[in-house]
């Protein structure tokens, strides 16, 4: 059972069921059936119950093993029974790393496991359909310490499952695989499913025959004020507005919900949610990082992202602008500014620093970059020597290395004092370009733009292995080229950027694609059909779905890269569709809902939290694009922070307009990145990053009930419906459907007019109490506007904000 209870839902009530998931807030239950042991009423005093409830909570958690030994009759597969175990318990001593190899033994490859061992001619690792006289077996069921494998003092074991499928697949002929996510995605036929009825689209059939085979059924479509929620929270991070959610309910046509798809991929908001995601990919920051942390001006990159998804630029053709753009052979300046996708990484501005050591820093950063963000590689480990775990030598890291390391950057260009807003080599937007070419910038003055790109020289720079990775120890030079693993890079493509652009994007790249769409599935469900985001390599998760995976991974590619139509076929499929009611029986075979009987309950990105308030509130200003924003945020965080030198060494908040922006636009000083997207997981973007975790801690519950930010959007949104209805049951039902995006229930609404007679009661008695907590933020409303009817109904607001349901996609 999972053990779960979110702080910030202090003034909801709770259903407690002691046999099951629990939690069920009053507004929105979650429960496996009708039938609660206890029932807690929990409302403001919520704290002093927690530690309570948390104990109970968890003392019910039983965790039941699952047996990994496979049935007599299976075929046990290297790829996804043995090199898990391989990989986890051996790969260290045996595996690719030929510095770290011991005995001359390498498991990770057919032909050194069948060979004879150096030690001992005369056996052999591996000896297929004889386990009995393969070493790796009588090492591994030893029970002599000195021959035992792994050895005792590693801490390392393996179960009597694991050596038992080692066994057999030994004694079924120790067939290898070459690695699942190096081997050509190929479009599997659909699978046969016993519930004909329930798949919409392609992608159901094979996420219904996993569910069959684990003897789970999918729910039951989601209702359509819940589906209206959560397309629009996923396609443009921000809730319905009411007179969408009224007029999706009225629309009774059998295509109401593709219409109501294609109305939010046709929204500007879209580009900026998807945005969000190519921000952590990108590393984007406002400032420099390092010690002095001065200011830097990549947003107009920002904004060329938000363009490209807004506009469908295939991902193909995403992907070769921002490696190779500048290199294009009709290059314009819309393709170099893609560029900056490079040169988003960390620079130092400090006196003293060697500036080859940073230069080398950065070309290394740019290198890691693509291979985690765009191959789904953690190809870093091959810095300093040739990876422990993949196929991939410290010689093809260089090469790769090579690609990025013949730029004119330096390392250092001068003191502090005299820091630009953009490093060598930079790109120029003139007024005129933003009225041309580059018209999706925002750029409200007329002052020239300054942004760091790419750029090559005119001569090609000698790239090196470094010993141990060491800027100042080269040894063998190396020319560019890719990992043989991956895809042998061949005679075909430039040795350049552009060579490399051109061999990621190829339709025989193993990884591209696959990664990809990875990432969107995990935009949608919290979890890609490869957990492990990042890593695709051995010691990264199996696919969930590897068929389907490769299903549409091939039918990405083979229908133009096209991201919105990716989009729109898994927001169409009766997976996504369904609700998000947890089941007992499900929630026990399936407590990770890996095979997707049900739709996660995710908590809202940290920037859509931000988003949720102000839409719902009426304080949100729309306006795409620009430089970023500096909001309400506690004194001193950046001051702490801070050598004392430039632009940045103080905090000066924004005004106006500027305060209500979206928290895509929130200004990220990397030394002191913004608290309120740090407390909700958000990215601190000093490295590429492709998940974000998922906390529950007070800490939230106490932004969400004191954040400026909230506290303002409630006093306003409580003015605004105050002064629309005379009815307070009208105002409070209007409430209800901005915050929540549904009608209350009868009994809801009962609640919450009983809080508001409350709360008016408290406030008529105390008018200064009333003027305290409606004037807040820096545009309170006016003492003549404020009453205890506006008082009592900003609490009634706030309560609403700090609901689970409000911030949740369910």
């Amino acid at each position: 059972m999972v053990g779960f209870l979110f702080f910030n839902t202090l003034f909801a009530s709770f259903d407690i069921y002691l046999d099951g998931f629990v939690i069920s807030t009053f507004f929105h239950e979650i429960t496996f059936d009708n039938k609660p042991l206890t029932r807690i009423i929990v409302k403001s005093q919520t704290f002093l119950y927690a530690p309570f409830l948390f104990l109970l909570l968890f003392s019910c958690n039983e965790k039941k093993s699952q047996s990994n030994i496979l049935d007599s009759n299976d075929q046990v597969s290297y790829n996804f029974h043995i090199r898990p175990i391989l990989s986890d318990k051996c790969f260290a001593c045996h595996g690719p790393d030929a510095n770290k190899r011991e005995a001359g033994l390498r498991l990770d490859m057919a032909e050194s496991a069948y060979a004879a061992l150096r030690e001992n001619p005369g056996r052999h690792g591996i000896v297929p359909n004889d386990p009995d006289a393969s070493e790796v077996y009588i090492r591994l069921t030893s029970e002599d310490p000195g021959e035992q494998m792994p050895p005792p003092e590693s801490n390392l074991s393996l179960s009597n499952e694991e050596i038992e499928i080692i066994r057999k697949w030994i004694s079924q002929g120790a067939e290898y695989e070459p690695h699942w996510a190096f081997v050509k995605p190929q479009k599997h036929p659909l699978p046969k499913v016993q519930n004909q009825s329930w798949p919409i689209n392609d992608i159901d059939y094979f996420v219904l025959q996993r569910m069959e085979a684990e003897g789970l059924a999918p729910n039951p479509e989601a209702d359509k004020n819940t589906l209206i929620k959560r397309i629009s929270l996923d396609l443009t991070g921000l809730p319905p507005q009411p007179e969408w959610i009224a007029a999706f309910e009225n629309d009774q046509s059998e295509d109401a919900y593709l219409k109501a798809l294609d109305k939010l991929f046709a929204q500007e908001a879209f580009g900026e949610k998807l945005g969000a995601l190519w921000m952590d990919i990108s590393r984007y920051s406002d400032s420099y990082g390092y010690q002095d942390d001065n200011i830097r001006t990549q947003w107009p990159y920002r904004d060329w992202v938000i363009h490209a998804f807004n506009t469908n630029l295939p991902y193909d053709e995403f992907i070769t602008w921002q490696l190779a753009g500048d290199l294009l052979p009709a290059n314009n300046k819309e393709h170099i500014l893609a560029t900056a996708f490079n040169r988003n990484h960390k620079y130092t501005e400090e006196g003293g620093v060697i500036e080859e050591e940073y230069r080398v820093e950065y070309v290394l950063d740019k290198t890691n970059t693509f291979s985690k963000g765009i191959i789904g590689i953690t190809m870093e480990c091959a810095q300093c020597h040739d990876h422990k775990y993949d196929p991939i030598s410290q010689k093809e890291y260089f090469e790769l290395f090579a690609f990025f390391n013949n730029t004119p950057e330096k390392g250092y260009e001068g003191d502090v004092m005299q820091s630009k807003p953009a490093k060598t080599p930079i790109l120029w937007i003139d007024k005129e370009d933003t009225s041309e070419l580059l018209k999706f910038i925002n750029q409200r003055d007329s002052s020239r733009l300054m942004v760091s790109v790419m750029e090559e020289l005119d001569s090609l720079r000698p790239t090196y292995i470094l010993d141990r990775g060491l800027y100042d120890a080269p040894t063998s030079q190396v020319f560019p080229s890719t990992p043989m693993s991956v895809l042998e890079f061949g005679t075909n493509y430039p040795k350049n950027r552009l060579g490399l652009a051109q061999w990621t994007v190829s339709k025989e790249n193993p990884l591209t694609a696959r990664v990809f769409v990875n990432l969107i599935w995990q935009e949608i469900f919290g979890q890609g059909i490869v957990k492990s985001t990042g890593d695709f390599g051995m010691q990264g998760d199996l696919p969930s779905h590897p068929e389907l995976l490769d299903w549409l991974a091939v039918d990405f590619m083979g229908n133009g890269w096209d991201i919105k139509r990716l989009l729109k076929q898994i927001l169409s499929s009766a997976t996504y569709k369904q609700s998000s009611f947890v089941d007992r029986k499900a929630l026990e075979k399936d407590p990770e809902n890996i095979f997707l009987s049900r739709y996660p309950r995710l908590r809202l990105p940290a920037e859509n939290v931000r988003d949720l308030v102000l839409a719902s509130s009426g304080l949100l200003v729309t306006e795409i694009g620009g430089p970023s924003v500096k909001p309400y945020q506690p004194k001193g965080l950046w001051e702490a922070s801070t050598s004392g030198r430039g632009e940045l060494k103080t905090y000066v908040q924004d005004t106006g307009d500027k305060l209500y922006r979206r928290g895509l636009y929130t200004f990220i000083k990397l030394t002191s990145p913004p608290p309120m997207p740090i407390i909700f997981d958000g990215s601190n973007r000093d490295q590429c990053e492709v998940n974000r975790g998922r906390t529950n801690t007070p800490l939230q519950a106490l932004v969400m009930l004191n954040d400026p930010m909230v506290l303002e959007a409630a006093s306003n949104l409580a003015l605004t419906i105050s002064k629309k209805h005379e009815d307070p049951s009208e105002a409070l039902r209007e409430a209800f459907v901005r915050i929540l995006s549904r009608n209350p229930k009868n009994e809801e609404l009962k609640v919450l007019e009983h809080y508001l007679k409350e709360e008016k009661e408290r406030f008529t008695s105390n008018m200064d109490q009333a003027y305290s907590l409606v004037q807040v933020g820096n545009y309170p409303p006016k003492k003549e506007e404020i009453n205890p009817d506006v008082a009592a109904m900003m609490q009634v607001i706030t309560m609403l904000y700090n609901l689970e349901e409000t911030i949740t996609k369910i």
